[in-house]
């Protein structure tokens, strides 16, 4: 498809309604409001293509940048790339969508670390959502896992609102997929994490209860 082709094709598969419940969890103006039902069909047409990807960000449309992000090519996508496009989120799905894409990088551990020790909001739950997909496949190490857990310990109540939940998460993850007891111990100390999702349906799950859980269905 070219770049038009696909511009049109996210315009005339918008709904007012997503329109609407994308603006309640953070999109900005420039939305379509392509379902991801929709969008995932596309991407299964398209596969994979790095320049397309590259154009459809550059529009600032949530629906394009969404997309951008599910067909660009992660060896092709930089550090810099990463840099740049991350300084333009503010919109926690694109966050989520540009940690999936990074995390199949070979810098994935390089910018988990650097992103999930900044201040920044959408960084930060950048950086803590590549932790939980690398979690997945095995590629934190115990001894990273201990230091992050401390970390979140200490500073998740004081985070900035959204990173609090994707730091909840990956205690989570790492209690899933890594250090069960050092994760639940952690959960006991913190507590209630607390997460304004605005007029939205998102919770924030109960990290000791999620993992006993997760970890129950595992067994």
């Amino acid at each position: 498809m070219t770049f038009k082709e696909t511009m049109d094709w996210l315009k005339k598969n918008g709904t007012a309604q997503n329109i609407k419940v994308y603006k309640r969890h953070g999109a900005g103006n420039n939305v379509f409001g392509v379902s991801f039902a929709n969008l995932n069909s596309l991407v299964k047409k398209i596969k994979v293509n790095h320049d397309l990807a590259l154009s459809l960000w550059e529009t600032g449309n949530t629906d394009a940048q969404t997309l951008a992000l599910k067909i660009a090519n992660p060896e092709n996508f930089t550090k810099t790339l990463a840099n740049q496009w991350i300084k333009q989120i503010s919109y926690r799905v694109l966050a989520g969508e540009l940690a999936e894409l990074v995390s199949k990088t070979s810098f994935a551990s390089e910018k988990m670390e650097q992103w999930a020790h900044s201040p920044k909001e959408f960084y930060r739950y950048c950086g803590y959502s590549i932790m939980c997909v690398l979690l997945k496949e095995n590629r934190v190490t115990s001894k990273k896992c201990i230091q992050y857990i401390s970390t979140i310990e200490k500073e998740i109540h004081k985070s900035p609102n959204l990173s609090r939940y994707a730091m909840n998460m990956a205690l989570t993850a790492i209690g899933i997929y890594a250090l069960e007891k050092e994760a639940i111990n952690a959960a006991k100390k913190i507590g209630k994490v607390n997460v304004d999702h605005g007029e939205t349906g998102c919770k924030t799950p109960d990290a000791e209860a999620y993992m006993k859980k997760a970890l129950s269905r595992k067994r």
